[in-house]
């Protein structure tokens, strides 16, 4: 089989190039092409522009393009300049990227190739990549259907008269099966399944050679370096195969999946890592965004070509390009050196992240740092030549700054009104638990929360199932019936809807489990009454039993009516209810705002003014805080509500700073489990003790229950989230204490640094520093024409 020729130039790139900081390639450190950009927001830009020139120079060829949320920036440009071109305004953006804007591209002349697809899953349903191809691709770029390579697991190797349910109950396939000894006839179905799928992954292999191969590649790049499903440790010469894949990889894709208990067990059919290089004249992108990813990039740009960073592979394919974000980028050490030389004066934040690494790598603090700490390290080198400082100034300098971020945040706060807000229910409880601890112990401060969205998605049937069955119990306890006469579960009734909370937590403090279940339950009924509008008893049993049938059927991961949404997003509403009130703090100073950019579609609608700056907005005029805190995530690389909630803020902050005077708010960034400051970039540093760390954990586990399995987890951590919020602090903590010493810590004056074992790093801004991070996203994410907030 020959491979076809294809044409790689781009003068899209060029352009992108020429409007950024660094060239394309810094060799021999570097073995793949980078281009970067702001956000990541403009990788899709970027990734859409060179798609289309793509197309444009070689019609009829051979795509495969990716899945999941890394393409949404990329599907959104495409669309509009296939639906625009006509237009001027879409001719000026080609023309700005060098683009020939004559005639359109033909999309139907395309051949699509889908990357991979879980092992087993129905097509029919939305989390299945078949269903993502034909919604976004097939039907969203006008792609001709029957020129598509798709992968419909549901009927491959199936016998006629079953379903691949019946032959794989629970959806567990062994693979074993290949090699071992059959004990019965259902393994012996499934031995024949499993060898037709094989079959089939080579004639799909087969199919794409025959093709000549793959023209243009673009994928993400998962937590562990694969691409495609290609996990760390696959083959180079790996083809289309049947395969398990790893903990990182089924942590990314539980949200696809409806939880961890599916992921963790589900097989992917995949195409293999030589699949994609093959063809020789490939033009292969990989898109990444921000500084989580910077290590696996850095080893797969920089490293050497090996199975342990898959997306290495890359180095010996000449039309291969990294497209990332600076964050991504920031582990490619040719760049940061690049920028540090030619730069002018560094600031403080540039100078002391570089004193800071130094003395981290050295493994010495930063007040003994030395000569020769600058000769181990080009970067402290070249830091002491432009500044004509020596490197223990240097280094006493940055402690001195390190100590002063220390006593912000050990510094009392009072008098202040607090805004807290987080996309998700525990966001805040996540970044910066223990410093609201110790804020509420002054009266003066007054705190109230703004739960940004109602984050349904992360509750999951079988969780729901369980609280139906619950209330079941107690549907026809005539305690319960006498209740629902006297108007005790009226969803505008906020003291009793604290009574809820107090029996909950009075439960946890006796060690009553059957009063905490009934606490739930009084809750969930409340709920019930809310959501449906029914008070009756008999209706209430009907809602129950039509609520267990549903959550029974419907495959996980499904996108649920709007009414199973708000009620899924009622209970994690309970929870952050039960949270705050560890604090004392009731259900009145708590705001379930269920912004509408919320949808649970995979590429939810951007912020608008109306629709979500404007609640928030209405909320800051009514409690005018001093401080308003945000889940501060500017480059667009944690879990897209995070930075579209921070767009939402912003705009309302906007509007409260130009309408009532409120431009003297400070702002507080915090971070959590997926995106983290470094100890440069944080300016408050607020110690943490072992009784706060605990705190955290007992909290979480009795509070968010829904969350208690890890359904969802990061694919640092495999368990809940709050395991990995401690762990981050204790790391922070660690470094704090190797750059400062031990004893500074250790025979402190305060005895709160005497006692800290973890560190929250804050970062606080005033109203310009804040709305200048935030336009660079906005201008970024929003499409020529557009609004929003």
């Amino acid at each position: 089989m020959n491979h076809r020729r294809y044409d790689s130039a781009s003068v899209a790139e060029k352009y992108a190039l020429e409007r950024g900081r660094h060239r394309d390639l810094y060799a021999p450190v570097e073995k793949i092409r980078v281009i970067e950009v702001e956000n990541f927001p403009s990788l899709g830009r970027l990734a859409a522009l060179r798609f289309i020139e793509w197309v444009l120079r070689n019609p009829g060829g051979v795509i495969a393009l990716p899945t999941g949320k890394t393409p949404e920036y990329f599907i959104k440009w495409v669309r509009h300049v296939l639906a625009g071109w006509r237009t001027n305004e879409v001719r000026g953006v080609l023309a700005g990227h060098g683009i020939d804007a004559g005639a359109p591209p033909d999309m139907r002349a395309l051949t699509f190739v889908q990357l991979d697809e879980f092992y087993p899953i129905d097509p029919a349903q939305h989390n299945s990549f078949h269903h993502f191809v034909n919604e976004y691709y097939i039907r969203g770029f006008g792609l001709d259907p029957a020129k598509a390579l798709l992968i419909d697991t549901s009927a491959i190797g199936v016998p006629p008269g079953r379903t691949i349910a019946g032959i794989f109950p629970g959806n567990m396939v062994d693979l074993t099966l290949r090699t071992r000894h059959l004990r019965d006839d259902r393994e012996i179905i499934q031995k024949e399944v499993i060898s037709r799928v094989d079959e089939f992954c080579m004639a799909y292999e087969s199919r794409i050679r025959e093709l000549g191969g793959i023209g243009f590649f673009l994928g993400g790049i998962g937590p562990d370096g694969h691409i495609a499903f290609n996990v760390r440790g696959s083959g180079f010469y790996s083809v289309t195969r049947l395969t398990p894949t790893n903990y990182e990889t089924q942590a990314a894709a539980a949200a696809d999946l409806g939880g961890m208990e599916l992921s963790r067990n589900r097989l992917v059919i995949t195409i293999g890592l030589e699949t994609i290089t093959w063809n020789p004249d490939c033009t292969a992108i990989i898109m990444a965004a921000g500084e989580a990813k910077a290590g696996v990039v850095a080893r797969a740009v920089e490293g050497p070509k090996s199975p342990q960073s898959p997306a290495s592979i890359l180095q010996g394919l000449d039309g291969a390009r990294f497209y990332l974000t600076r964050g991504a980028a920031s582990g490619l050490t040719e760049r940061r050196y690049a920028d540090l030389a030619g730069s002018g004066a560094p600031d403080e934040e540039t100078t002391d992240g570089i004193v800071i690494r130094c003395a981290l790598s050295g493994r010495k603090p930063l007040r003994d740092l030395g000569p020769e700490d600058a000769a181990a390290d080009r970067f402290a080198g070249l830091l002491v030549e432009k500044t004509g400082k020596t490197t223990l100034d240097l280094g006493v300098a940055a402690a001195g700054r390190m100590t002063a971020k220390i006593a912000a945040g050990l510094r009392q706060v009072s008098g202040t009104v607090f805004l807290h807000t987080e996309p998700h229910h525990d966001d805040i409880m996540l970044g910066y638990l223990a410093h609201i601890y110790h804020l509420v112990r002054d009266p003066s401060n007054v705190h109230y929360f703004a739960n940004l969205t109602s984050g349904f998605t992360s509750v999951t049937n079988a969780f729901m199932n369980s609280r139906v069955g619950s209330l079941g119990k107690f549907s026809h306890d005539p305690e319960v019936a006498a209740m629902l006469s006297d108007g005790y579960f009226d969803p505008s009734d906020v003291r009793h809807r604290m009574e809820d909370v107090y029996l909950y937590l009075d439960g946890v403090a006796a060690g009553d489990g059957a009063m905490m279940e009934r606490a739930e339950a009084y809750r969930f009924l409340r709920s019930l009454v809310e959501v449906y509008g029914v008070s009756d008893p008999g209706k209430i049993s009907d809602r129950i039993a039509e609520l267990g049938e549903y959550f029974s059927s419907t495959y996980p991961g499904a996108k649920d009516p709007a009414e199973i949404q708000t009620l899924k997003g009622t209970v994690r509403e309970w929870e952050v209810e039960l949270l705050w009130a560890y604090f004392g703090i009731e259900a009145s100073s708590i705001r379930p705002l269920r912004l509408g950019f919320y949808t649970g579609d995979i590429f939810s609608p951007e912020p608008e003014t109306g629709r979500d700056a404007l609640p928030v907005y209405e909320y800051i005029r009514e409690v005018r805080p001093g401080v308003v805190t945000v889940a501060f995530d500017p480059e667009g690389s944690g879990p897209d509500t995070h930075y579209k909630a921070l767009r939402a803020v912003a705009g309302a902050l906007k509007l409260y700073a130009e309408n009532d005077g409120g431009g003297g708010v400070r702002v507080w960034g915090y971070r959590n489990v997926w995106y983290r400051f470094t100890p440069a970039e944080a300016n408050l540093y607020v110690p943490v003790s072992l009784n706060s760390l605990s705190l955290m954990d007992t909290a979480f586990t009795t509070c968010f229950a829904s969350q208690r399995s890890a359904s969802f987890p990061s694919y640092d951590h495999d368990g809940p989230f709050s395991g990995l919020a401690r762990k981050i602090q204790v790391e922070q903590y660690t470094m704090a204490k190797a750059c400062l010493g031990a004893d500074y810590f250790l025979k402190h004056e305060h005895p709160r640094l005497r006692a800290a074992r973890g560190m929250i790093f804050l970062r606080e801004m005033n109203l310009p520093e804040f709305f200048k991070k935030v336009r660079e996203l906005r201008d970024l994410t929003e499409l020529p024409g557009s609004g929003g907030a």
